[in-house]
């Protein structure tokens, strides 16, 4: 009998940045000459991630920059917000060049602590995939921090076309990864995203939540109930610079 699979979303799950995302835009922005405080910038972030759509492509397209023009905009918009003006280009595009290189770097992230003994629990019985509205960039972040090694495969919605909850990001890892919906888990924590997104596609699903619901508490279900009784957890959505984890 084939091994279940579980698909885990990365940022907010597996990985956080290390500093608040409106610290390090202002100390970036500093470094420019502009001074913006942490707390606007901080504002400024959920507001435009909140109405700045995610990319969707045709079908069998991917994004042709690895999403880089889709943060460039996002940068562009939380300074303007910010700032109640645009940024002039000649500051804009290397302080966003600036920022979306330090995020590519592991140092910038962090890993949570039960991340890595979960994973060593559940890759004895389990499959391991990554299932993470991110790019090109997770991969090298990953690796960095020495996770890469626990997945099968690392699916990013950049290459995807599509992002959670589109359930072209599901089907994609059903796929690739050569399982069935009705035995395949999704864990992450984005309510609508990961929850939602999976359950809608025939997925049984897992928000973490920490500290109430983490990565250990997973495999204590799993163990516990089996593999065809795991039961969802609600919270509230993780503090990620990349809430599209």
């Amino acid at each position: 009998m084939s091994r279940p699979l579980i698909s885990l979303d990365a940022a907010g799950t597996l990985i956080q940045v290390k500093e608040p995302v409106g610290r390090t835009y202002a100390a970036f922005a500093q470094r420019h000459g502009v001074a913006v405080e942490e707390m606007a910038l901080k504002a400024a972030f959920r507001t435009v991630w909140g109405q700045l759509d995610t990319p969707l492509w045709p079908e069998g397209t991917c994004a042709p920059d690895d999403e880089r023009g889709w943060w460039h905009e996002l940068v562009r918009r939380v300074f303007a917000h910010a700032l109640g003006e645009p940024l002039p280009g000649v500051i804009l595009d290397p302080l966003f060049q600036e920022l979306y290189a330090y995020f590519a770097r592991p140092d910038a992230w962090m890993v949570f602590d039960d991340v890595r003994p979960a994973l060593t629990d559940l890759a004895r019985d389990h499959r391991l995939c990554v299932l993470s509205n991110f790019d090109g960039r997770l991969r090298g972040i990953l690796r960095g921090h020495d996770l890469e090694r626990y997945f099968e495969q690392v699916i990013v919605s950049s290459e995807v076309g599509a992002a959670k909850p589109h359930a072209r990001m599901f089907e994609t890892a059903l796929r690739v990864m050569g399982a069935a919906a009705e035995t395949s888990w999704h864990v992450g924590d984005d309510e609508r995203c990961d929850l939602h997104g999976a359950q809608s596609c025939g997925w049984q699903a897992y928000l973490v939540g920490r500290p109430g619901s983490d990565l250990l508490g997973l495999c204590e279900k799993v163990r516990f109930r089996g593999n065809s009784s795991l039961h969802t957890s609600r919270s509230m959505v993780g503090n990620s610079p990349h809430p599209r984890g």
